[in-house]
């Protein structure tokens, strides 16, 4: 029997031993969209997250069985003192029963502990840290984005399919960094080839220079540009730096269209990305991103449909369950196929990882875009087993239970 098929049968009997706690207790279902909404992250987040959950909302007609669906906002400026606080005077003062998106993964982790004690639901989009879902995971919480461990061992074997040359890592100095650098040089191991070096970046870090010259005096011929949230800066320095042109590989390792966007195809054209959504996956995603564009005048990150998602499921689930109690909700929704404009057929194991399919794409040249935000062309879909962290490497301590 398969993992998925058995944690659906978990949250099939969870649910049954719930039905106690079965109503909407409520006088609103609140939902609390926690994430960077002026930093270097919210362009990926921020108010795309707030107006993708408000898309959500709006499918169920703004209520669910009499109650009100409220989706109401707050910036933790990345700090996980301050996102904890918020969390805390949500669940406690202001009737939260869910959090979306949870920004950053160091703010995100601060957040998971305190709903491991109160039962509450967090949703996690963008957040990308292992840890979530591994020795950090939390019975009503789900990773449903991107994570480091799929991002990373993509990236690495679809680089190597044609390259085993040493690489070199400019690491961005937080938790999402330091996940993905590790998952990436396990997998380089895996397939025989080698680090040459490696340096750490604060967020934020205006200027690159000093990593640029480290990394072409290693001897690397693969540079991975690992700092999510400041992709931008240091892709536009190392083309100033002609490193391309002196043979060396730029691999940027968590990538999105806002990214691009920011730099243009003209430094990104011919990079191959995994993401978990782009506009064309399908036709429900061209729906939902045309309607997005309409709202927003700009393409939703895969972060920002991946709360579209989370909120859509969750809500479905206390429609269904007719309770707003987190045991109960998340029960209902690991018991159901997620399916919608983000994923297909997508499922939530016993570790909290919501799988589904990710796509490894490379940006389009200039003249293969057709127009605005037409950046990125389909090379493979990339199945759930072969994407996520197999579950018998799982240090979540739901897995087998």
């Amino acid at each position: 029997m398969s993992r998925c098929l058995r944690s659906s049968i978990a949250g099939l009997l969870l649910l049954a031993g719930s039905s106690a706690q079965a109503e909407i207790k409520g006088s609103a279902i609140r939902i609390g969209v926690l994430t960077d909404m002026t930093g270097i992250f919210a362009t990926a987040m921020g108010p795309g997250s707030v107006e993708a959950a408000r898309m959500a909302a709006e499918e169920f007609g703004g209520k669910i069985n009499g109650r009100p669906i409220e989706i109401i906002q707050a910036d933790h400026q990345n700090k996980p003192d301050i996102a904890v606080a918020i969390a805390r005077r949500w669940f406690e003062q202001d009737g939260v029963q869910a959090i979306a998106d949870g920004g950053s993964s160091g703010a995100a982790l601060g957040v998971q502990e305190l709903v491991r004690s109160n039962g509450k639901i967090f949703l996690i989009s963008g957040a990308g840290a292992n840890q979530l879902t591994d020795e950090a995971c939390a019975p009503t919480s789900v990773q449903w984005t991107h994570d480091a461990y799929s991002t990373a061992t993509a990236v690495v074997s679809g680089i190597m399919q044609t390259s085993k040359e040493p690489w070199f890592f400019i690491t961005g100095d937080y938790a999402f960094g330091h996940s993905v650098e590790a998952t990436a040089r396990a997998r380089i191991a895996e397939l025989g080839g080698k680090v040459a070096g490696s340096v750490k970046a604060q967020l934020g870090t205006p200027d690159y220079g000093s990593f640029l010259l480290q990394a072409q005096a290693s001897g690397a011929k693969i540079l991975a540009l690992n700092v999510a949230g400041d992709n931008a800066t240091a892709i536009k320095q190392a083309e100033e730096f002609g490193l391309a042109a002196q043979g060396m590989k730029i691999v940027p390792m968590s990538f999105q269209n806002v990214d691009i966007e920011a730099i243009g195809l003209k430094a990104t054209q011919g990079d191959l990305i995994v993401t978990s959504f782009f506009e064309d996956a399908s036709p429900a995603a061209r729906r939902f991103s045309d309607a997005f564009y309409a709202r927003r005048r700009a393409m939703p990150s895969q972060i920002q449909a991946g709360v579209y998602s989370a909120v859509r499921h969750y809500l479905q689930a206390v429609k269904d369950a007719d309770s707003d109690d987190g045991a109960s909700v998340m029960a209902r929704m690991k018991a159901t196929p997620v399916s919608d404009a983000y994923a297909d057929h997508g499922q939530i194991r016993d570790d909290q990882r919501m799988v589904h399919d990710l796509y490894l794409v490379q940006v389009k040249t200039p003249a293969e875009s057709k127009g605005p935000w037409d950046f990125v062309k389909l090379v493979t879909k990339i199945a759930p087993d072969q994407a996520f962290r197999p579950l018998d490497r799982s240090k979540c301590s739901l897995v087998g239970k």
